[in-house]
């Protein structure tokens, strides 16, 4: 093919894309220096304007003579100028299959405008270039990509361990398929994890830069050790940044969410509430642990019942519209129970020999559940 002659427009009367000109250089560069690019792609570190200048004048010509779609967009600002926002790509895999890669200039983020080009990508990828399907992957962590192809409708099928190349460094990946008759739509709810007020705490989303080291702190505790007998040991700072990003996957693939248990005035973390294995408009089990410098304050209690609340709230409201909550225990776990009892749960049964506790043995669990009637 001919480059930029032969690269077609498209457009959604918002979002242009168009091939890349050497007059979007400057923009490249200040995009691939920004820290959020330099942290989720593979651009070169330290990366130059020459740089900038050979991506536009030369490896994009050269990825449409290999049968790769690189399509510069475009968009207007606030007083109708046209802005370079990113680039969107479509690399060919053969078989009409191609993989989707992404990338957006600071100015655009939160826009909308990446999602509107991609849609006009894959679009043009399905009917026009015979696409049967595309494969999205993203290094794990990276929210935004994963939100952005969520709401295009790609799967996501799970972690590979150590797959994508960065740098010379091998990072897990999260990888996800759109086949040509999918919705574009998302297939799962994106659970929110709210901020709720319940008087003596504050449930509230985590905030990994303030609250490891407090994850770290409750979860090293023997008591809380002992009893949650599962847990690595010893616990370090990496294992409280896999708590909370495994935590935020349950929320993206619609399967749990996790509060952070705060004290209102200072804000700083005192335990943490779950609500887990969420089978929408059915029932999800309940998990706390509370942190040590919170016990025999009624801490728990009170955040396990606002879990509890949003739990049978309707969706309309706002909730998750769930009919009925498990919550199991060990049955030498007393404060545990205290907790679990005090918030109107019922003691269905007792499962023997089915909590692994610290030293290894295994101990009887009580189990209880609670009926969306019973809490009205």
């Amino acid at each position: 093919m001919s480059f930029p002659d032969d690269v077609q427009v498209l457009t959604d009367g918002v979002v242009t894309l168009r091939a890349h000109r050497p007059e979007d250089a400057p923009a490249v560069h200040e995009q691939c220096i920004d820290p959020v690019s330099q942290a989720w792609t593979t651009v070169p570190t330290p990366y130059s304007l020459d740089d900038a200048r050979s991506f536009v004048g030369q490896r994009v010509p050269a990825a449409w003579r290999e049968g790769h779609a690189v399509f510069a967009v475009e968009a207007c600002d606030d007083d109708g100028i046209p802005r370079f926002c990113g680039t969107v790509e479509l690399r060919d895999e053969g078989g009409h299959r191609a993989e989707v890669a992404y990338g957006a200039h600071p100015w655009a983020r939160g826009r909308g405008i990446v999602g509107r080009a991609l849609e006009l990508l894959l679009a043009w990828g399905f009917d026009e270039r015979g696409l049967q399907a595309v494969i999205w992957w993203a290094n794990r962590g990276n929210w935004a990509s994963r939100r952005t192809a969520w709401r295009l409708g790609f799967s996501c099928d799970g972690t590979v361990k150590r797959w994508l190349d960065q740098r010379d460094e091998l990072r897990d990946a999260w990888v996800g398929v759109l086949h040509a008759d999918d919705p574009r739509s998302p297939r799962t709810r994106w659970l929110e994890v709210p901020r709720i007020d319940a008087g003596a705490v504050v449930l509230r989303p985590f905030r990994p830069a303030d609250d490891v080291d407090r994850v770290v702190e409750a979860c090293s505790d023997e008591r809380t050790a002992y009893w949650l007998g599962q847990m690595p040991s010893p616990y370090t700072c990496a294992d409280a940044e896999e708590y909370l990003l495994s935590r935020g996957e349950r929320a993206a693939d619609g399967t749990g969410v996790t509060w952070a248990v705060a004290d209102p005035s200072s804000d700083v973390l005192v335990g943490a509430v779950s609500l887990f294995d969420v089978k929408s408009g059915r029932e999800a089990e309940v998990g706390y642990w509370t942190h040590p410098s919170a016990r025999g304050r009624g801490v728990m209690t009170q955040a396990c019942g606002a879990a509890v609340r949003h739990a049978f709230t309707p969706e309309d409201g706002g909730g998750l519209g769930l009919q009925r909550l498990l919550v199991f225990a060990a049955v030498g776990n007393t404060a545990s129970r205290r907790v679990i009892e005090a918030n109107g749960f019922v003691h269905i049964g007792r499962e023997r020999r089915s909590t692994k506790v610290r030293d290894g043995s295994l101990v009887d669990t009580a189990c209880y559940d609670l009926l969306v009637e019973e809490y009205r």
